[in-house]
């Protein structure tokens, strides 16, 4: 009983200790601001990695889905006297409120959260951040910030893109396969939809970026045990990543729907 009360005492004490580790590390993205001008050009080759090289499976991740959801509310209404367009607004609002920032930063959180932690973990351990260090320039300033920055600014166009192709693949399902035209669907889309839902969906989408690169880029940043220890940030990176998106997820829906 001891040891186990003991064990459980050192995992909240951990927890605690590494939260107080990232607050530093934000924190410390704000002191060096002075930096900020010095690293702009790195945002841009950190736009590239997590904007363009992303957008082909973001392209392919929400047409699917889209298809899917198209397809599952189809399903759902064949048994009812539900007019076939209302499954154009059933799409339309899954997509941009839940399914397009969702879908699409959980997947990108596999993908930029690992290669992310991955390349600062590599960099920590082979000690090429102490050598950063001693060149007196600032590491936090040199590596966090751009990715920080890029992620800001990308995450929010990724969503606009999974949305439009996200309900692209809602009208391909419901022409095709539910014997429903892309006017009723259109008509059914513009019945419910209002602006705020899609700045809903690009809110999220910036917030879920903001978590998936701070949080890639901690574990990436105290990384150490070597390969080993790489390998660990990065799997914690995502794993970490993905349990945020959860909770921003229900977070941001309680306050601003």
């Amino acid at each position: 009983m001891y040891k186990i009360s003991k064990n459980l005492l050192n995992k909240i004490l951990l927890t605690f200790e590494n939260f107080g580790k990232f607050t530093f590390l934000i924190s410390n993205i704000f002191r060096s601001y002075n930096s900020w001008s010095l690293y702009i050009s790195h945002a841009i080759d950190q736009m590239i990695m997590i904007g363009n090289k992303s957008i082909p499976i973001v392209v392919l991740t929400s047409f699917f889905t889209g298809m899917v959801s198209s397809v599952q509310a189809g399903y759902q209404m064949e048994s009812s006297i539900t007019p076939k367009w209302v499954v154009g607004s059933l799409v339309g609002e899954t997509m941009l409120l839940e399914l397009a920032p969702v879908i699409t930063c959980l997947v990108l959180a596999g993908r930029i959260g690992a290669t992310i932690a991955a390349e600062i973990g590599t960099m920590r351990v082979t000690e090429q951040i102490d050598a950063l260090e001693s060149l007196s320039l600032d590491p936090i300033a040199y590596l966090v910030f751009p990715r920080i920055l890029a992620a800001l600014i990308m995450f929010p166009v990724l969503t606009v893109i999974a949305d439009i192709f996200g309900i692209s693949g809602g009208i391909v399902a419901a022409v095709s396969t539910l014997d429903i035209d892309s006017y009723q669907f259109m008509k059914g889309l513009k019945t419910w939809f209002k602006p705020w839902d899609a700045w809903y969906g690009i809110i999220k989408g910036l917030s879920f970026g903001l978590a998936i690169t701070s949080i890639s880029c901690y574990c990436g940043f105290y990384a150490k045990g070597g390969a080993e220890g790489v390998g660990k940030a990065t799997t914690a990176s995502v794993v970490n990543s993905c349990i945020a998106i959860m909770i921003l997820d229900y977070v941001l829906a309680s306050i601003l729907l």
